[in-house]
């Protein structure tokens, strides 16, 4: 079914229909939602919120002035994809297909196809991990809470548990194996940084601590000132 875009008010008082010339899809095909908010004075965001790409405009705005911010913004988070996934040569995998078919790719690329996973999948229950991976069934299950983050933050957690099915154990030769990709300290401080504001209360729920669990044989945002 073809994506469609939608248009929603947080101040309750109606969902205004979304205006000619606004996009009703990015050019990959996923979904666009644009929403006022009586809250937004001077900024507007565009992010990813469970694969539909959201656009938070003032409510003040005039429909003129939507077009343009919808327009602007949503071109902005198709760069930030292409930053994210420069030399990858694919989209940010947003369902589950996308993310298996990622996952080959890095295992392709940083562990010489050695990692091979039967299914990788974001899920909704991983409230204390980033991901987890079962090495003898070699499943990989990533928290749906990494959707947002950049995708060189998102490659770490999946690299991390391809790298799991290769060494269950944090030892030596498991940081070896992700010492091959540049983005394991920056990636790994991020997300550090990340549980440190949830703790405190200055951000949404995250994944906690640990980056994953390996279980036994017995879960960015662009913003523009007006």
């Amino acid at each position: 079914m073809a994506g469609r875009s939608t248009t929603r008010s947080d101040n309750r008082a109606g969902s205004p229909a979304t205006p000619a010339g606004t996009p009703l899809t990015m050019a990959d095909g996923a979904p666009v939602e644009v929403r006022r908010s009586a809250r937004r004075r001077r900024t507007v965001a565009a992010f990813w919120e469970n694969g539909t790409a959201v656009v938070a405009i003032p409510a003040s705005f005039s429909r003129a002035q939507e077009r343009e911010w919808v327009h602007r913004m949503l071109e902005k988070l198709r760069l930030q994809g292409e930053r994210g996934t420069r030399g990858a040569g694919r989209r940010r995998p947003r369902n589950d297909a996308d993310l298996a078919a990622h996952a080959a790719e890095l295992s392709a690329k940083y562990f010489g196809g050695r990692a091979v996973p039967s299914s990788v999948r974001w899920v909704g229950n991983q409230n204390s991990r980033w991901g987890s991976a079962t090495p003898s069934d070699g499943t990989i299950r990533l928290s749906d809470k990494l959707q947002p983050m950049p995708q060189w933050v998102i490659d770490y957690v999946l690299l991390h548990e391809l790298a799991h099915l290769l060494v269950a154990n944090h030892n030596a030769a498991f940081w070896r194996l992700l010492e091959a990709y540049p983005d394991t300290a920056r990636a790994k401080a991020f997300l550090e940084g990340v549980s440190f504001a949830t703790s405190r209360g200055l951000a949404p729920a995250g994944g906690g601590d640990d980056v994953d669990g390996v279980d036994g044989d017995g879960d960015d945002a662009e913003t523009m000132t007006v």
